[in-house]
């Protein structure tokens, strides 16, 4: 009698273990369970750790209650200004509602990114292709409202969409390369002639100070002299400047200065007196010499 209370004790036990190994179940810290029992949603959602459900009548389903990183595929669209672009993006989203992700939707995740991918067609057609390239962080509003309004349903946050990659056909490149190359251009030439303009501005008034003081002429003759022997050439050429010329003569010619003697008129001309003819003086015949 007592053997048979001992193998009967013993399979109750083994049935025991059996039961609460197949009941028991881990809830991870990131994790949140929603038990199903016999199909209908019962209890609340269980929190991470140890948990028990009833073998062949509850079913335990996992949610991921961390936030999930999903690529959007590329899509090919047409801007409103008529230009064919490949757009990409990617989109981060979470589970705040375990119950409503098991519930309300077959596969949360596979609804997000077709949602994504609608979405990223439809903000394609209706921007401009330098929205698209300038203007992402008001797209990138845009696209979250229209994922995260449906979205809501199903039990999920969107968190933040990036729109990652704008390509453009080769045509459009080379345009776009060419019209920024001539802006540069433009901007270049109006910072040298803008630069020219002041350069000018300062010659004349560089110009005004020495023909103030004409000595400025000579220390400025110098630098010329000290910067040109600086280079170490084997020829030295020196500019000698016009101006110093005249500030020489000015020199010259002020007061204090010994005058230069006046230079002689030349003599005026006068007729020349008539000459006889010696001729006419002789007489007419010879006298006779005594």
């Amino acid at each position: 009698m007592l053997q048979e209370l001992l193998v009967a004790g013993v399979a109750v036990g083994s049935a025991g273990l059996v039961y609460v190994a197949a009941a028991a179940r881990v809830v991870k810290q990131y994790e949140r369970g929603v038990v199903l029992r016999l199909g209908r949603l019962t209890g609340g959602v269980r929190p991470p750790g140890f948990t028990m459900v009833v073998p062949g009548v509850d079913k335990l389903r996992k949610v991921n209650m961390q936030i999930v990183t999903m690529p959007v595929p590329a899509q090919d669209g047409i801007t409103r200004d008529n230009v064919t672009v490949r757009v990409d993006a990617v989109i981060y989203f979470k589970v705040v509602d375990p119950a409503d992700a098991v519930i309300q939707v077959e596969d949360y995740r596979f609804a997000v990114s077709q949602m994504a991918q609608t979405s990223l067609r439809s903000i394609i057609g209706k921007s401009d292709l330098d929205d698209l390239l300038s203007n992402r962080e008001k797209l990138n509003q845009g696209l979250e409202l229209m994922i995260d309004s449906p979205a809501m349903g199903w039990g999920v946050q969107i968190d933040r969409v990036e729109i990652k990659d704008v390509s453009l056909p080769e045509t459009m490149k080379r345009s776009m390369a060419r019209q920024a190359e001539a802006d540069r251009e433009r901007r270049a030439r109006i910072i040298n002639a803008d630069a020219e303009l002041q350069a000018s501005k300062k010659l004349a008034e560089a110009a005004g100070v020495m023909s103030e003081q004409p000595a400025a002429l000579q220390l400025r003759l110098l630098q010329t002299v000290v910067a040109v022997a600086a280079e170490k050439n084997s020829t030295l050429v020196l500019p000698f400047p016009v101006e110093l010329l005249r500030f020489l003569e000015r020199a010259q010619t002020q007061p204090g200065s010994p005058a230069t003697p006046p230079s002689p008129s030349p003599p005026t001309s006068a007729p020349a007196p008539e000459l006889r003819d010696e001729a006419d003086e002789l007489p007419d015949e010879p006298r006779d010499m005594e």
